[in-house]
Order: C-alpha cells, then structure tokens, then sequence
C-alpha cells in the first residue's frame, strides 16, 4: 500500500523534503497507514463556537489533553487545533502524532456575511510545537476574500520554506451566495479549485449538495452532462476540480448527525474517490468509547475504497 503513498507524494514536485516527509508522515501514521487515505480530528470549534456549544454533550472535551488522547486511540492520521490546544499538551505528546496547527480562526460573537478570520498562530509556533502541518481557512466569495488569500500565500511560502504541509479550509460564504450556495456543487468544486491554485497540499471543503448557484455555470454542466445526482458523482467531481484528483481533497463532517447518517455520508465520499475525512463535533462530543467506534467504522469505510 506504500506505493499508493509513493504515488500522491509524486504529485508535489516542487516541494522539499521536509513537505514530503510531513505529508508522508500524515500519511503512514493510524489505522489507515499507507492507504492514500485521511482521518483527522480537528478540534478548533471551542475558538469558533465557543466552550459550551462545542464541550458541554462531553464534558471531558474541555480538557485540550483529551482530545490529543481521542485521535492517537482511535488511529487518525492526524490532529489540528489553535495555538492554545496545541500548547497545552505538545511537549507530553510529542512525536506520536502528526499535528496541525490552525494558524488563523474565527469567533461567533461577531455575525457578517462577510467573514475575515483572525491570524492566531505562526509559522515558527508551529515548529515549535513540532507539527506536521499549519492549518488556514479563506471564504471564497467573501468581500474580505482577496486579503485571505494574499496572507494565505505569504504563510503557505514560509510553511513550505521551513518543510511543514499546507492544509487550507476553503469554505465559499458571502453576501453574493445563498445559503444554499454555499455547499452547491459549483462552488464546492470552484473553492477546491481556488485551494489548489493557492498551493495547497492538501483541500478541505464541504460536501457539495446537488443545488447549482451559477447561472454560468448551469449551463455548462447541463451542456457537458456533468453528474451531480449522488454525492458520489459530485465528490468524484470536486476531487477532478482540485488539479485532476492529484491534490488531496478531504471533506468536513458538518453540523452534528446521527451515527447512520455520518457513515451514510462517509460512503458516499468514500465512492466518489475523497481523500477522506476531517471529523471533529461529530467525533469528540460523542462519549470516548461511542466517538472511537464511530472513527473506526469511518476509516473502515475509506479502508474498502482505498
């Protein structure tokens, strides 16, 4: 299966050898080693949504040390979280997890269709720490998205420079898009696009519905008969948009569901040829036992396609 690892790090030709050593890290480590596949726990939502709406279904969650814990046990390929969580246990888990650190949030006391995140990590925090990999987030279609994207490339530079991987959430939101538009297919595909050309390694994005936001668009995917009726038609489809399938294109678990509903999604990625998935609500606000069973039974999922 390492051939499949030898083959996705092939794709970055410009990359040095520390990138490629921390992407092959994330890669082989966890029960999904050497399958070309990604699980990860992000556990930033206590930045972005606040302590009691991400912790208090698990009260074990508050503690930065559990969540650490969460993804060695349950085999994931890899951790990310704010500076404030990776501080907290980096030195007592060092080495035996990839990490990524979110270098820029968000939080929700503030509401505009126009979101802008805060800077609130570093490049040298991140080597510091010891991490794999510094995570970003740009909203494409936000009126604040051309500054992202400019501070987006100054940091993936000095990332790639120093040998870390670049992850980038690509979430389209703004005053010009719906609610609706936000996950239509059009523009799950397009943000993935825009990811890629930003330098990204690897693409986090949302599942794409089946609604179309673009009348331009429209009507090139009624011309060209391009299939969005499953979601494993439009996976396979973003997964195209990020540079031909040859950038890693993982995808979020969204707002909480049920077990069945999350490993209904997870299948579906899974067929339409994701990379995998970037599990976190879904994951920890479950009790510890109940959240391992569900990762393993999602890496599982990805361990038959891969």
């Amino acid at each position: 299966m390492s051939q499949r690892v030898d083959e996705i790090l092939s794709w970055y030709g410009s990359d040095n050898p520390g990138v490629l050593k921390n992407l092959r890290w994330m890669l082989d480590t966890g029960r999904l080693a050497g399958t070309g596949k990604l699980v990860i726990l992000p556990v930033d939502q206590g930045f972005e949504h606040g302590p009691a709406r991400s912790f208090a279904k698990n009260a074990p969650g508050y503690d930065p040390l559990y969540h650490y814990q969460l993804a060695i046990d349950s085999g994931c390929n890899a951790y990310a979280a704010p500076l404030g969580f990776l501080e907290a246990g980096a030195r007592q888990f060092a080495g035996r997890i990839p990490t990524i650190l979110k270098l820029n949030n968000s939080e929700s006391l503030f509401s505009t269709k126009n979101p802008k995140p805060a800077i609130t990590g570093s490049v040298n925090d991140a080597l510091r720490l010891g991490c794999a990999a510094v995570g970003f987030t740009i909203y494409p279609g936000s009126a604040e998205r051309t500054e992202m994207y400019m501070e987006f490339r100054e940091i993936a530079e000095e990332a790639k420079a120093a040998g870390l991987a670049v992850v980038l959430w690509s979430y389209p939101r703004g005053q010009d898009l719906s609610s609706k538009g936000e996950t239509a297919i059009d523009v799950i595909a397009y943000a993935a696009q825009i990811a890629a050309q930003l330098g990204a390694h690897v693409i986090k994005v949302k599942p794409p519905t089946e609604h179309i936001e673009q009348d331009a668009a429209r009507k090139v995917y009624e011309a060209e008969g391009i299939k969005v009726a499953t979601l494993a038609d439009r996976i396979a489809h973003v997964v195209q948009s990020a540079f031909a399938g040859r950038r890693i294109v993982i995808f979020s678990g969204g707002a909480a569901k049920g077990t069945e509903g999350v490993l209904e999604e997870v299948r579906g990625i899974a067929a339409g040829g994701g990379f995998g998935s970037i599990m976190g609500r879904n994951a920890f606000q479950r009790p510890r036992a109940e959240a391992i069973e569900l990762l393993h039974a999602v890496m599982d999922a990805y361990r038959k396609k891969a």
